[in-house]
Order: C-alpha cells, then structure tokens, then sequence
C-alpha cells in the first residue's frame, strides 16, 4: 500500500469517527449506532472487516 493511499485512509478513518461522534443523539438512536464505537464503526468502514 502506497503513502497516499494509506494517508488517504488514515484521513477518511479519522473524518467518519468524527462524524460519528458528532451525530445529534436522535439521529445515533434512529441509526442505531452507539457514538461510544465511532472508532470500530469507522475503521471497519475504511479499512473493511
């Protein structure tokens, strides 16, 4: 894996962690996601399972 591509991931890993964590608690509920796993929900979203 090139520098770019992993600097590319990198930036989309921490971009969707932040999102998640920022998610209003109504739209977290609807979705069903925890904000507590912002961290596993985005690293398996960029890097895969």
């Amino acid at each position: 894996m090139s520098f770019v591509n992993r600097f590319s991931k990198r930036a989309a890993y921490l971009r969707t962690a932040r999102e998640l964590r920022n998610l209003p608690l109504d739209v977290a509920l609807d979705l069903d996601i925890d904000r507590k796993d912002a961290n596993r929900i985005a690293h398996r979203a960029v890097y895969g399972a």
